[in-house]
């Protein structure tokens, strides 16, 4: 049990720092990042908040990776309800300020890109299920096992700069800069760590819940064999 309760608090940790490193974007105020230029803009045009747009791009991302064949874990479906949420918590707080140099917003921006590097290492690598977006990523590069990771990255945040920009979200030098950059930052920390998502066993919800009662069941008898032991 122990073991399953660090995967997913790995897992966790992740998302709340991917969710850190999508403020920070957001507040360099130099132009958004491909995904949240898409999420701006959907928000935008239906009047909800950037978070619950996050949301909603998740569902239908997720509804393409499961054409696509790729699995569907209980960390997909987390990703999408936690980052959703803790974006729109983060920007409540007001914790991360807006630079008000072009120099601090380059170098935010610049933070922004390592810090979901990291975090997406960190909730794909428990194997629960990629993220939304990131099992589309996924997907491709075991199409494309050739292609470098970093391109097909980019390859995903130009689509969604596109799409994101018909529907009026906002553009600027930024966006360029992590439409490159995100790609880079993310082969960078695979490397790393010596990661290779393509090869990773993600879960799907069936195998998450049957590992999660198998762990419970263990834990259960250890403890009463122990309590057995005592008496």
């Amino acid at each position: 049990m122990k073991a399953l309760l660090r995967r997913y608090l790995c897992f966790l940790v992740g998302c709340a720092i991917c969710s850190v490193g999508i403020v920070l974007s957001v507040n360099a105020n130099i132009g958004l990042s491909p995904w949240d230029v898409f999420h701006q803009g959907l928000a935008n045009l239906l009047g909800i908040t950037f978070g619950n747009a996050s949301i909603v791009v998740g569902l239908i991302i997720v509804t393409l990776d499961w054409l696509l064949g790729e699995r569907i874990g209980i960390g997909t479906v987390l990703n999408i309800v936690l980052v959703g949420i803790m974006l729109d918590g983060i920007q409540a707080t007001g914790l991360i300020p807006i630079p008000q140099t072009l120099v601090g917003s380059l170098l935010m921006m610049t933070l922004s890109l390592a810090v979901i590097g990291v975090g997406t290492y960190l909730y794909i690598c428990p194997g629960l299920g990629s993220g939304p977006r990131d099992a589309l990523m996924v997907a491709m590069v075991k199409r494309m096992p050739r292609v470098p990771v970093g391109l097909l990255r980019a390859l995903t945040e130009g689509g969604a700069l596109l799409v994101g920009w018909l529907l009026g979200g906002p553009v600027g030098i930024g966006t360029i800069y992590s439409m490159i950059g995100i790609g880079v930052a993310i082969q960078w920390v695979f490397q790393l760590f010596h990661f290779e998502a393509g090869k990773l066993h993600q879960e799907d919800l069936l195998e998450s819940l049957r590992n999660f009662s198998a762990a419970w069941k263990e834990t259960f008898s250890r403890e009463k064999q122990t309590a057995l032991e005592k008496k």
